[in-house]
């Protein structure tokens, strides 16, 4: 049930053999996100579980998902990138019906990720799922 930015995603990923360049495209998506607002970088937006320092600041407005999100971190940001492509504009109804391990497994991400960035990633969609509910 992925929207059609991540199914993008997925689609420029079978293009990309070698993960160096998905890793690559990865970063690049989280240097293209709008920066997330400084003042919005708080304890209660800090996602604790990372490595790096991370904030996801949520807003649902008329019934849909909308969320921000930066780290200090290259890669983390493009995760973050990777997790708006899949929840932002859904539904409130929809986040808890996305399956986000299972797709991002379908980029390979869990074969390539250190232990700690999967930590990061997990606590991060912990936390989108614990705001939508």
């Amino acid at each position: 049930m992925a929207q059609a930015a991540f199914e993008e995603v997925v689609e420029d990923f079978e293009f990309l053999e070698d993960w160096e360049d998905r890793y690559r495209m990865v970063i690049e998506m989280g240097k293209d996100m709008t920066p997330m607002d400084d003042a919005l970088k708080v304890p209660a937006t800090k996602v604790e579980g990372c490595a790096s320092q991370v904030w996801l600041h949520m807003t649902p407005e008329s019934g849909v998902f909308h969320f921000s999100g930066d780290s200090d971190a290259l890669i983390v940001k493009g995760l973050i990138a990777l997790l708006h492509r899949l929840y932002d504009g859904l539904p409130m109804t929809q986040v808890q019906a996305v399956d986000a391990r299972a797709e991002l497994g379908r980029l390979g991400l869990h074969d390539h990720l250190s232990a700690q960035r999967s930590n990061g990633l997990r606590a991060m969609i912990e936390r989108i799922r614990e705001q939508a509910a």
